[in-house]
């Protein structure tokens, strides 16, 4: 198990940093700290006149731009990036396989530790469930 554990976790872990880096990325632009929106923003996020929302939608006025948000026009790009979107079926492949890898690093992570803790015991080294 520690071998799997040790080969798998050198490919995952590339993909796995990238869709963190990624889904961090999308918050700090989401969280990002707008300024209040001006009236020519407002204005221009309304629906036309005489438009209504067909039924069981949810129409949303988008939200202005924040002027102090460089990477705002980026978020959909990030987004799909995240997602895995970009590589196509493969990309999206990847990212899901990423999410698996890291169930099984999880648990074959405690396996191992689990192994190493009953041979240190059987052994009678150093005694607790943490040890240098």
């Amino acid at each position: 198990m520690r071998k799997w554990h040790r080969w798998l976790s050198v490919f995952f872990a590339i993909v796995m940093i990238f869709v963190a880096v990624t889904g961090l990325l999308h918050y700090v632009v989401v969280w990002w700290p707008a300024s209040e929106p001006t009236a020519q923003q407002i204005a221009a996020a309304a629906p036309p006149p005489g438009f209504v929302c067909p039924e069981g939608w949810r129409c949303i006025a988008p939200a202005p731009e924040a002027a102090n948000n460089p990477l705002r026009p980026y978020l959909g790009l990030i987004h799909h990036l995240h997602a895995g979107s970009e590589g196509g079926i493969w990309g999206e492949i990847i990212v899901m396989l990423s999410g698996l890898a890291l169930v099984f690093f999880t648990v074959s992570g405690m396996w191992v530790y689990y192994q190493m803790w009953q041979n240190r015991r059987a052994r009678g080294l150093k005694k607790g469930l943490f040890w240098k």
